[in-house]
């Protein structure tokens, strides 16, 4: 026989089989669990895994590359309490010091390039002397002047006395001899007469050159107090600076802790080479803790800032402590599931409450980086008609529905839902207090097939 021949023969004997077990089922009734409705509170909860954290950690980093010294830093070990202004690290103190030297002797220098330039007694004299030099070579000027006018005299008498005696030579009252030295005098006469006038010029010149002379030591010592000075004054600036820098560096050298407050990590632990920006020490407050958990996009959206949350575990231990949303970041991110698929989900932080916040650090020893689970009421309802989920399911038209038991048969009941978590519903409309309806209705029940009731659950 063909595969086809086969099929049908056993397809009616299986058909004849479900209808056989379905006629028996209706007859000696099927064994189910039941669950009897009553009102109570009911909330809607986001639950998730989560881990502990700290709003704010500050780093103890390099200011700048250098050597850090083993004292203080071997003195603190993870966990270890700081004070704030307590001095954590030290960069080593000669290497700075060094700098610090070097850089104050280059203002001092300056300094003493200042006093030097500023210190013109000299040229204050140079100046006294100048005008006494003016002085002399005025009254120089002034005694030439009078040697003129005596030579002019002198000459103007050679010249008178030549006349005469030219006169009495043609008379023969005066020999050729008299003649002869009368000339000579006014020779010489006018000699000295030219020669006095070169001297006057001479001195005036002379005169009018030293005159500048004393202004010009003025000058000099002026471009000194101010020119050469801006000079010295700029550039002994520029040495302060330096020094300020370097006697910031060798503050900065002793990193002290920012904080009340204890050590979360520690990343060196020796002397050794270190560059600037590396992170010597972590801090942070313990007291501070909190709680952070990414949540699904599609379920944060039902978040909001102040829902209780219970936080529980096995780090958290009975009972479970308690907390509030206290922010929910802006942004999703992408993060791939322990399946593997690509999941956006928004980071919430929670506040824990004080009390048990001190109960987890105390008794728990809780600390940073912990893995707990956080349960995030969303909404709840009081005194409200409450069933099971697991006896929920939906009908060919996509209607909630469940198997109510009444007369001992197994009756499917449309319902309107409200409320609702992972483990039961509101039921809105559909039942009523007191009704019964089966847990984990197995996919063969139908409606109108006798029931018995193996368990009731409460």
């Amino acid at each position: 026989m063909t595969n086809k021949q086969w099929f049908i023969p056993f397809a009616v004997v299986a058909a004849a089989g479900a209808a056989l077990g379905l006629w028996y089922a209706r007859r000696a009734g099927v064994s189910v669990r039941v669950v009897e409705l009553r009102r109570q509170t009911i909330e809607e909860f986001v639950d998730e895994q989560a881990v502990t954290r700290l709003p704010d950690t500050f780093a103890v980093t390099m200011p700048f590359s250098g050597r850090v010294d083993r004292e203080p830093i071997d003195r603190f070990r993870e966990g270890s309490r700081v004070k704030q202004g307590e001095p954590v690290a030290r960069l080593v103190e000669e290497e700075l010091g060094l700098a610090v030297r070097r850089a104050r002797a280059a203002v001092e220098r300056f300094d003493a390039a200042l006093a030097e330039n500023a210190d013109v007694r000299v040229e204050r004299t140079a100046v006294e002397q100048a005008a006494k030099i003016v002085e002399a070579m005025a009254e120089a000027v002034q005694a030439t002047a009078a040697r003129i006018e005596a030579s002019r005299a002198n000459l103007e008498y050679a010249e008178a006395h030549l006349a005469r005696t030219r006169e009495l030579h043609r008379t023969g009252a005066r020999t050729r001899d008299e003649l002869d030295l009368a000339l000579a005098q006014h020779a010489e006469a006018v000699a000295a007469y030219r020669q006095d006038q070169l001297t006057y010029a001479a001195m005036v010149a002379l005169e009018g050159a030293t005159n500048f002379l004393p202004a010009m030591i003025r000058q000099y010592i002026d471009r000194r107090l101010d020119t050469a000075a801006a000079v010295l004054r700029k550039q002994r600036d520029e040495a302060q600076a330096a020094l300020d820098a370097v006697l910031l560096e060798q503050r900065r050298g002793s990193m002290h802790s920012p904080i009340d407050g204890v050590v979360l990590r520690r990343s060196v632990s020796h002397e050794r080479l270190m560059p600037a920006g590396e992170t010597l020490l972590e801090i942070g407050t313990l007291e501070d803790l909190q709680v952070e958990a990414d949540l699904l996009s599609i379920e944060v959206v039902e978040v909001k800032v102040g829902d209780p949350v219970a936080i529980y575990g096995p780090a958290v231990g009975e009972p479970a402590a308690r907390g509030r949303v206290a922010r929910i970041e802006p942004a999703a991110f992408t993060k791939l599931s322990a399946l593997g698929v690509e999941q956006q989900r928004v980071t919430v932080v929670i506040d824990i409450e004080p009390a048990d916040r001190a109960r987890l650090l105390e008794e728990r020893r809780m600390a940073v980086g912990y893995r707990v689970r956080v349960r995030i009421t969303t909404a709840d309802r009081d005194d409200v008609l409450v069933a099971p989920r697991s006896g929920l399911f939906r009908g060919a038209d996509g209607r909630w529905r469940v198997f109510a038991v009444r007369d001992g048969r197994a009756r499917e009941q449309v319902v309107e839902l409200g409320l609702g978590n992972d483990r039961e519903v509101e039921i809105v409309a559909g039942l009523a207090p007191g009704e019964r309806i089966v847990d984990l209705p197995d996919a063969t029940l139908a409606d109108g097939v006798r029931v018995t009731a193996a368990r009731e659950s409460d």
